[in-house]
């Protein structure tokens, strides 16, 4: 009887191990079998937004559904706290200062991502999948730095933030119309931002109906909550946390309506869905802004209320359902996950590591690099597992909230940080200063950063440009 219930769980391990890996090995002897890959990213959502991580403001159930049936990550970072550079790091797997796009890029930019990039669509696109971007691209305007040229079969969308059109209530200086492309072509101006969280979906889902029996790649870069907010009738007006959460509760919405789809096409055990945010919220905005928790600062600093953000991910008979992720991980992590879930190889170096091993099983343990959190092309801190060291530098401090979609008062220089250590396990507002205690710790970052400042400017890329 001994040897008997040692066989029979010899075989429940052995089909537990086939079940979490059957999906990868199919991928060897059937391209159909290769896993579908949606990426779902919210812009400025911040880290304590979601009921799954503490919002009591909002109410999120099928992203809290989403948590439940995949895996949650608690430490996770965008490689920078604003727009232009943490989506070309999610899309290369690399800081985005060394491929030029460390600053947000506007209708007056004349550079760009270069087409001399991998992106994930790229290296998708060359596996045989079909691959469709539908929402913000902000990686420059200009036709030779649009999505269409990067591995990007499909396109509808905007070229940058919707706030930057003609109805900007403080803007840097005269935007025109904001144009909606189909590919290379521009079929409308001044969408109406009530409705596009709802077109967007649609577009997705009617994608995902068209390409059900090939494997597919879609990026649904959401243009909300990031101003100005708006939600369709069936949403305004539902949330405690005013139009803000209105706009989050109809993001949550099309998650949900994404789900259904794949579950109603059976493709819901071939694919994997990730849902994040671009970076954290955009605190002088107030009431039309979101919240990072208890977590220091917002977007615009390397604080981590920033550039921490919500990371979900689901593929059934893979991840383990209700699973939560406590290590380390960031955007840039994404695109090497992606290629050894399809087996291909790197065409060029990244920053990121893959963490399949985590999302097979979250109580696993891998070694991850030191991440730099960088304003442009200067480092202002860094991490290394539980450490965060902040060198001097001045960061954006919000003199005076906004109300009702008109800005407050920001001075991008107006706070001071001197050379400063924090421990994050114990303090993750980033208010205890623990540099004198630990002195060791201190130089050993110091010394990363300047190493990794030497890396930057040594293997550097210039950027797309209309002038070259």
């Amino acid at each position: 009887m001994i040897r008997y219930n040692n066989i029979l769980k010899l075989l429940v391990i052995c089909m537990t191990v086939f079940a979490s890996n059957s999906v990868v090995l199919a991928q060897k002897d059937d391209p159909t079998k290769k896993p579908n890959i949606i990426i779902l990213f919210a812009d400025d959502l911040g880290y304590g937004d979601l009921g799954c991580y503490g919002s009591q403001q909002i109410e999120t159930p099928n992203l809290d559904a989403m948590a439940n049936r995949g895996i949650r990550f608690t430490d996770f970072y965008v490689s920078a706290a604003s727009c232009t550079p943490s989506r070309a790091s999610l899309l290369t797997g690399v800081y985005a200062a060394r491929i030029g796009l460390g600053k947000v890029v506007d209708d007056q930019s004349t550079t760009g991502l270069c087409s001399a990039e991998h992106t994930i669509a790229n290296y998708l696109k060359q596996d045989g999948y079909q691959t469709a971007l539908f929402g913000k691209w902000h990686l420059g305007h200009h036709p030779e730095f649009m999505p269409n040229q990067h591995g990007f079969d499909e396109f509808w969308g905007v070229p940058y933030s919707m706030d930057m059109w003609p109805f900007h209530p403080k803007p840097a200086h005269h935007y025109p119309a904001i144009p909606i492309y189909h590919n290379e072509e521009i079929v409308e101006y001044n969408p109406n931002v009530n409705t596009l969280t709802q077109r967007l979906t649609e577009k997705t889902i009617d994608y995902i109906r068209s390409n059900k029996d090939k494997p597919f790649f879609v990026y649904l870069p959401y243009t909300l909550p990031h101003v100005p907010l708006g939600a369709s009738s069936a949403f305004r007006g539902k949330s405690k946390a005013g139009l803000y959460g209105d706009a989050v509760m109809e993001i949550d919405w099309s998650v949900g309506q994404i789900t259904e789809a794949l579950e109603k096409l059976k493709l819901d055990d071939q694919t994997i869905v990730m849902f994040s945010s671009d970076n954290g919220p955009w605190l002088s905005y107030g009431n039309h802004a979101g919240s990072a928790g208890d977590l220091r600062e917002g977007k615009g600093t390397t604080f981590d209320g920033g550039q921490k953000v919500p990371f979900i991910a689901t593929w059934p008979g893979v991840i383990q359902a209700g699973s939560t992720c406590k290590q380390f991980a960031s955007t840039m992590d994404i695109l090497p996950t992606i290629l050894e879930l399809v087996q291909q190889p790197l065409r060029k170096p990244v920053d990121g590591q893959s963490i399949l091993p985590l999302l097979k099983d979250s109580k696993k343990e891998i070694s991850h690099e030191a991440f730099f959190f960088m304003n442009g092309t200067k480092v202002q801190a860094v991490r290394s597992g539980k450490w965060k060291l902040h060198v001097p530098h001045r960061y954006r401090m919000v003199t005076q909230p906004g109300k009702d979609g008109q800005p407050g008062n920001q001075d991008n220089f107006g706070g001071k940080i001197d050379l400063t250590l924090f421990d994050l396990e114990s303090d993750p507002s980033e208010s205890k200063n623990i540099a004198r205690q630990h002195p060791d710790v201190v130089e050993t970052l110091t010394n990363l950063i300047l190493d990794f400042e030497y890396d930057i400017i040594k293997n550097s890329r210039e950027p797309g440009s209309i002038n070259n």
